[in-house]
């Protein structure tokens, strides 16, 4: 601030009209000091505003005002999670697809790194069709592996989205394995709650719900 205060002291100095003062002006250099620290404070405060009203350099508390203010409570912080990392999701859900199968996909993809399976009961490429054996043309067919269609189920589709694949409780290892067990390794009582993922089940219903369209119903099963 020091050298930001010297610099504002110049610059006030340089509109001043030499034929006014002489070369050695101490008391006015008193003077315009204390303006220029004022200054100086208000000069530094503006670069923070700057910074901190765009995305791509906002930091901290106000990266969470920006995501605040685009989603409301949609779009939060994970525990520990960094403001580049933050940055990117912010950003991706700005320009996200919606309303489409893709963008459902899409979305939960994005949180779980694991890419769900759709079923929809009045799309032919997801049912096949009677006595239609043209591999090639819908890839399934009556008596091969898919689900029956029905034409009166229309806006609604079946989700299976798969959870995060976690990383597990560090220095432990699980029931029956190689490395735990009774007297065989670290072993403890745990709970999913310490499991090292951030992505909940709520999560992942939020993420659909965000990208359907109105008056559409995604029938969601949710596991492993």
């Amino acid at each position: 601030m020091v050298g930001d205060q010297q610099d504002m002291l110049l610059r006030m100095k340089r509109v001043l009209p030499l034929r006014w003062f002489p070369d050695d002006t101490p008391i006015l250099d008193a003077l315009l000091s204390g303006l220029a620290l004022a200054w100086a404070s208000v000069y530094g405060l503006l670069q923070v505003v700057k910074l901190q009203a765009r995305i791509a350099t906002a930091q901290g508390m106000w990266l969470d005002l920006v995501a605040l203010d685009y989603f409301g409570s949609q779009v939060c912080r994970r525990a520990g999670e960094s403001d580049g990392s933050y940055r990117l999701r912010i950003q991706r859900e700005l320009i996200r697809e919606r309303g489409t199968r893709q963008a459902v996909i899409a979305a939960i993809t994005d949180l779980t790194a694991r890419q769900p399976h759709l079923f929809e009961p009045a799309n032919a490429s997801d049912t096949g069709g009677y006595g239609a054996m043209d591999q090639a043309a819908t890839g399934l067919a009556y008596g091969c592996a898919g689900g029956w269609g029905d034409l009166a189920l229309p806006f609604q589709f079946f989700v299976t989205a798969y959870r995060p694949i976690g990383t597990g409780i560090a220095y432990l290892s699980g029931w029956n394995s190689s490395g735990g067990g009774y007297c065989n390794g670290a072993l403890q009582y745990s709970s999913l709650s310490m499991m090292q993922t951030q992505v909940t089940d709520n999560d992942i219903c939020e993420a659909i719900t965000q990208v359907l369209p109105i008056g559409v119903v995604a029938w969601t099963r949710i596991t492993n």
